[in-house]
């Protein structure tokens, strides 16, 4: 069975601004390039230009999705909040958290995104596809019900998780979440359910301050369904394998989903302008097999990747060919143009032996490995 890959070009045209140079944004005027967040387009576009010049894509199964529906968000989203959120993007855009600017059309393109997301899990949770990655903008893992904040505006790897579990297709879900900030938004939606085990491999106090501690593991019912491993900056590949094989993947084996799901950051990418890690295309590239290993053997492949964070517009584009090659065994590669670099700027053996320990110490808090 194929890969699906899910897209839509109005996500790239998701703005923190109103005006295109003297232009107001929304209808058929496109947001500029350059200026606004870190949070910009070209990331995502710059990777469809190079699936496109590849010519991976002709390995992919290629769709649009329609938004998320109104009853669909607010599985997740009180109404107050996305009546405020439709108002405001109504009138012209603005914010209604932190640093989750929006322009004219904002909360269209937000439930588009979260569209996105929801289509491709259950075209993977119906067999129409074997995996999927969907190419949401924006992203959503930061989003609490009511508190947008860290550039997500809805939150839609739980939009998309609610819909399928209200349609009685899967009831456990896991959510493997690699990107360098804390999936806060994530976790304090399932923090006290036992049905979605939530992982997140994050830098330790990036991005929020005040979350992601290893001994937050739940309340409840959710009460050890709720896995933090905060790493140090400048944690690399043999660290960030090192936790996937010890953490998440017992984690997943415990757990018995009927699918797993990956926010998928590259902000821990060597060149991340807002992060301070060390990986590589080919650390997404492994970590992407291994989670495809075990959903192969735990939920029959069953496997979705939504796109999360990630701001290197060069480097980007190669961490994510790379998972799309693992996901869907296509021979067309899209070679790291910085491999040696990279590989000689990894931490050296004497840290990732102290990483190593450190992983430990985690991994046996959670009774999963020594």
């Amino acid at each position: 069975m194929s890969t699906g890959f899910y897209w839509d070009e109005r996500c790239f045209w998701h703005a923190g601004g109103n005006y295109a140079l003297t232009m107001p944004l929304g209808g058929l005027v496109q947001p500029m390039a350059a200026g606004g967040l870190p949070e910009s387009p070209e990331t995502k576009r710059r990777l469809r230009n190079l699936m496109e010049v590849t010519g991976i894509t002709r390995d992919l199964a290629m769709s649009s999705a329609p938004p998320a529906t109104r009853e669909d968000l607010e599985r997740i989203h009180p109404a107050k909040y996305l009546n405020d959120f439709k108002a405001l993007s109504d009138a012209g855009g603005g914010e209604l958290g932190l640093r989750t600017p929006f322009a004219k059309d904002g909360y269209e393109i937000a439930a588009l995104s979260a569209g996105l997301a929801k289509q491709a899990l259950a075209d993977v949770l119906s067999g129409k596809v074997q995996n999927a990655y969907a190419l949401s903008r924006p992203p959503g893992h930061h989003c609490l019900p009511d508190w947008p904040n860290g550039f997500c505006l809805m939150a839609n790897i739980p939009i998309a998780i609610a819909a399928a579990q209200a349609g009685g297709k899967a009831q456990r879900v896991a959510v493997v979440d690699w990107d360098v900030h804390h999936g806060n938004g994530t976790e304090h939606i399932y923090y006290d359910r036992d049905d979605v085990l939530t992982i997140s491999l994050h830098q330790d106090h990036n991005y929020p301050l005040d979350t992601g501690d290893v001994a937050d593991k739940g309340r409840g019912a959710g009460e050890g369904f709720n896995i933090n491993v905060p790493l140090p900056p400048g944690t690399g590949h043999v660290a960030y394998l090192d936790a996937m094989a010890r953490i998440v993947i017992p984690a997943l084996d415990r757990f018995q989903p009927d699918v797993i799901i990956v926010a998928c950051g590259f902000d821990a990418g060597i060149y991340d302008p807002i992060a301070q890690m060390l990986c590589t295309a080919e650390t997404f590239g492994q970590m992407t097999r291994m989670v495809k290993d075990a959903a192969a053997r735990l939920c029959d492949g069953r496997l979705l990747l939504v796109h999360e964070g990630g701001y290197s517009e060069v480097y980007v584009p190669f961490c994510a060919h790379r998972v799309l090659e693992v996901l869907s065994g296509s021979i067309i590669t899209a070679p790291d143009p910085m491999a040696d670099t990279v590989a000689a700027r990894q931490p050296s053996a004497r840290v990732n032996e102290f990483l190593s320990g450190l992983i430990s110490e985690m991994a046996a808090e959670r009774g999963l490995a020594p």
